[in-house]
Formats: C-alpha cells, structure tokens, sequence
C-alpha cells in the first residue's frame, strides 16, 4: 500500500496556485473566449493580407509600445505588491498597488488618444475589415481593464485595514489584472506586430 507524504516541505512553505479556484476557472474560460477572437481575427486576415496590411499601416507603432510598456510595468507593481502583502508590508504592498492603477490609467488615456486621432484621421468601424477587428479588440479589452480597475479597488480595500487583510483575495484580484495584461501583449503581437 502507498502513502502520501502530505507533511510540509523542509523550508516549511507549502506550494499552491495563487489566488482563488474560481478566478483561476474564469482566466481559462476568457482566454478560450479570447482565443476564438484571435482566430476569427487570423482566419480573416489571412484571407484580405494586403488590405489587413494597408490599414494596419495607419497604427502608430510607438503608441502601441508605450501602451504595453505601461501596461508590463503595471503587472509588475502589481506582482511587487503581492509579494510585499505576503512578507507583511501591508502600506509599501498598498503603495505598489497604487502605482500599478496609475500606470493602467496611462494606458486607459494613450488608448483613447489613439482611438480619438485614428477616427480624426478618417479610420472607424466601419472604414475597414482591420479597423472592425482593431476597435473591436480594443474595446472589449478596454472593458476588461476596467474590471481590473474594480480589481484593483478591491486588492487596495483589503490591504487598508488590519481587520480585512485576505491574502488570498489580494492574489485573486492581482491574477485578474495580470491576466488582463497578458491578453493586451496578444493583442499588441496580433495587430500592432504581425506583418
């Protein structure tokens, strides 16, 4: 008969997934959703490559890398926040938090920049197959980052007050915003990159 060795390893930390299962349930089903688009996205331009190219042609490169840098740099606080709230340092954990909303603001406004100069410039909805697919990309992601911000708020509440303190929800609200994240850097790759 075998036996599970369920004693704790000699550092005496326990290894886990951070964050709650059902955050971790809901990252695998919006990367299935995300996914679908992506490919829905791919399959079509594949099939219009040099009108996909013309029109990809009007993005500014360089809003799109300063969008993900901020965005890179959020994740990062944010990562710096979770492991200065697990050793305890409750304010400088609340501090990286703050940084990392700020920074996800920068983003918020380059975004709508470069929404407002690509309409400016005659490129909407409806002036191209790319631009469908750009808008509708940016949107949603758009949307899920202002989630994140409800995210962020909570992870934020939960670091404030002695009383509050979920080391658990702290990761689950930080999984949230990496995740967020990750889907702008596929995002970026996909239409800012790809040629």
């Amino acid at each position: 008969m075998t036996t599970i060795d369920t004693a704790a390893p000699a550092n005496g930390r326990v290894r886990r997934v951070p964050g709650q299962p059902d955050m971790w349930f809901f990252v695998f089903f919006e990367s299935l959703v995300f996914t679908s688009y992506f490919g829905v996205y791919l399959y079509y331009r594949a099939r219009h490559e040099q009108a996909f190219l013309r029109s990809q042609s009007h993005l500014t490169l360089w809003l799109g890398v300063v969008e993900t840098i901020a965005l890179l740099a959020s994740s990062w606080s944010i990562a710096r926040s979770v492991q200065t709230s697990r050793a305890g340092d409750h304010a400088r954990a609340r501090r990286d938090a703050y940084i990392a909303a700020g920074l996800g603001m920068v983003f918020l406004v380059l975004k709508v920049v470069e929404w407002v100069r690509q309409i400016q410039a005659g490129h909407t909805f409806t002036s191209s197959d790319f631009f469908q697919y750009f808008y509708f990309l940016t949107v949603i992601h758009f949307i899920h980052l202002l989630i994140g911000f409800v995210a962020l708020g909570v992870l934020i509440y939960q670091l404030s007050s002695p009383a509050r303190r979920d080391q658990e929800l702290v990761e689950t609200c930080a999984t949230y915003w990496h995740t967020v994240d990750f889907f702008w850097v596929l995002i970026f790759a996909l239409l800012y990159v790809v040629r």
